[in-house]
């Protein structure tokens, strides 16, 4: 039995001194140099063997010399374990229910192996550890989860992502869940540099997705009508100088809501842009604006346990 090798940083077999992101099923454009400290929930604790170019990081090729020895070794010292349990079988015969006894190991049986062992990941570099803190691998980025949110088990897009506890039937239709507030992450398109262009560029993007039609393309709220740019400026984001757009949309159906897109570069590896998306319903007193900015704030580079909204603290509403 095989199994897929799980997402990671693995050395780039194509770069001395260069990791790559493997996401699980293929190679992607994200590297970092090997000798960065990070932290790697589903590494194993020994590294795979070096990636191949177009390929995943596969198991090490067998030993050059000497492979007729170890084989005649090997043979040789599976012959009294054979014998052994030969005579086992003939002694004990049927159990005392009638049933054959369970013969034991044969040579030609292939030795037990232990399980791969892994390196316990903490409650704060674990996706699924700790319950108060999203942890975004990929872009190497932390951010709290508010009191009564939760971290989303599965998206559409499979974007890192947390959300109000509780969902409703969107305004225009039934066939479409709905949550009050929603905070995902995301790696910017490959080529775009600029946090203000990326952010201007995505907010069309973050607003139409939670206010005008879900992926499947069915229309929630009825739709936007209008929006208000409530705030364009430059922000500070996990020690990155990036930036930040927010809309008011009004919709035909329902009190609309508070569109906000944040893009800075990344603290890993090539620095490829983040897009960090907010979505809040409008008017809801558990919902404030402010609340996007402390979320904001609370966004910290994986491993850093700065207090005052980072890793371990607790927002509220």
């Amino acid at each position: 039995m095989s199994f897929a090798t799980p997402p990671g940083w693995y050395p780039d077999a194509g770069t001395s001194g260069t990791d790559r992101w493997w996401d699980g099923t293929a190679w992607t454009a994200h590297t970092r140099p090997s000798a960065a400290a990070h932290f790697a929930p589903y590494e194993p604790s020994h590294p795979p063997y070096a990636p191949q170019a177009f390929g995943p990081p596969t198991t090490p090729p067998p030993p050059r010399g000497g492979s007729r020895t170890r084989a005649l070794a090997i043979t040789l010292s599976g012959l009294p374990v054979l014998g052994a349990a030969v005579t086992a079988a003939i002694l004990l015969g049927p159990d005392d229910s009638g049933t054959r006894a369970a013969p034991g190991p044969t040579a030609s049986d292939p030795p037990p192996t232990a399980p791969a062992t892994s390196t316990a990941p903490t409650p704060e570099d674990s996706p699924g550890g700790d319950p108060r803190v999203l942890v975004d691998q990929l872009n190497g980025i932390t951010l709290v989860v508010p009191d009564g949110w939760e971290k989303a088990k599965n998206t559409s897009d499979d974007a890192p992502t947390i959300r109000t506890a509780v969902s409703y039937d969107c305004p225009g239709t039934s066939a479409s869940f709905c949550y009050r507030g929603t905070v995902s992450t995301r790696t910017a398109r490959a080529g775009r540099t600029d946090p203000r262009a990326i952010a201007a560029a995505d907010i069309t993007a973050a607003a139409d997705r939670a206010y005008e039609e879900d992926i499947l393309g069915r229309r929630i709220h009825g739709g936007i009508t209008s929006h208000q740019v409530l705030k364009a400026e430059p922000v500070a984001v996990a020690g990155r100088t990036g930036y930040l757009v927010r809309w008011r949309v009004v919709t035909a159906k329902g009190p609309g809501g508070v569109v906000q897109s944040v893009a800075f570069p990344s603290t890993v590896g090539s620095e490829t842009p983040v897009i960090v998306r907010l979505a809040f319903d409008a008017d809801r007193p558990e919902l404030p604006v402010s609340l996007m900015d402390t979320i904001t704030r609370s966004i910290r580079p994986i491993g850093d346990g700065a207090t005052s909204g980072g890793v371990g603290a607790s927002i509220g509403p």
